[in-house]
């Protein structure tokens, strides 16, 4: 590989990995190999890129105008030698997801297992998070396609999978654990564990379309943190029918008398400019 390419390699790695341990164990280089390459490169252009702190690393002003010069160099390299690896029969490559729990836990064993058989070489790295979280690695290229609740932002290019119910959640022994639905009125009668995933919370949205307002007790982005709290008799809450699937815990998951739910599907910038990986990973995703 071209050492200047390289160097740049090092720089974004660095940058999105947050420390020169991480980006060597990427690019398989030893840490003060992938520092020496960094500090080459601010010599050459007479610029600090990067501060360094026992926190690990971050951008200066100057690193921040050069990033995304930089990543573009990468991001070409990288569809190159994937249409060189498509070729050769798809023998290499790496595919970034990016994905919330529900999707990691319940789908994505199951694809990835599909897809390994007719492709055993290819490589994965998963970035768990929330929605807007998921939608700015998209943006950015930090990962090729991601897992969000449809709609999206526009400028994506969008795949619909499944509709998700939206679940409450309440302890075993509750007075409408036998009912066959729970009334969405009654959501507001008892301490609330509210699941709030990023600025675009579905739950907050039902709340807002009723005008009720729930006596919020305990606020998280962790699904099975929520189950515990319920578990314990410590409140109820609402969940998506896929995180409950396969559950250790002790509650009872009711249908809401007005049903709620939540589109789930794929997001990229554009198939026809993604690599071919990516291209024939989507073609499994009725393995989910």
């Amino acid at each position: 590989m071209d050492k200047n390419l390289l160097k740049y390699m090092a720089f974004v790695k660095t940058v999105e990995y947050g420390s020169f341990t991480k980006a060597s164990e990427i690019l398989n280089y030893s840490q003060s190999g992938i520092s020496r390459m960094i500090n080459d490169l601010e010599t050459e252009w007479k610029v600090p890129l990067l501060e360094r702190s026992k926190m690990g690393v971050k951008l200066t002003s100057d690193g921040l105008k050069l990033l995304p010069h930089a990543k573009a160099i990468v991001g070409e390299y990288e569809k190159l030698q994937m249409e060189v690896d498509a070729l050769n029969g798809l023998q290499s490559g790496i595919i970034r997801i990016g994905t919330f729990s529900s999707v990691a836990t319940h789908w994505l064993p199951n694809i990835i297992k599909e897809f390994q058989k007719d492709y055993p070489n290819i490589d994965y790295e998963l970035l768990l998070g929330d929605y807007t979280e998921i939608e700015e690695w998209i943006h950015t290229g930090r990962v090729d396609l991601g897992f969000l609740r449809l709609p999206t932002l526009p400028e994506y290019e969008t795949h619909f999978l499944e509709k998700d119910e939206l679940m409450a959640i309440i302890p075993q022994g509750h007075r409408y654990a036998d009912s066959d639905a729970f009334p969405v009125e009654a959501l507001c009668d008892e301490p609330f564990m509210l699941l709030e995933k990023g600025a675009k919370a579905e739950i907050s949205a039902i709340f807002e379309r009723y005008n009720l307002t729930p006596k919020v007790h305990f606020t998280t982005w962790d699904d099975y943190a929520v189950m515990s709290m319920v578990e314990s008799g410590l409140g109820i809450s609402i969940l998506p029918n896929l995180i409950l699937k396969r559950i250790p815990y002790k509650i009872v998951a009711k249908p809401l008398t007005i049903p709620a739910y939540r589109d789930i599907g794929i997001a990229l910038k554009n198939s026809k400019t993604a690599s071919l990986a990516v291209r024939r990973f989507m073609e499994y995703l009725q393995y989910r």
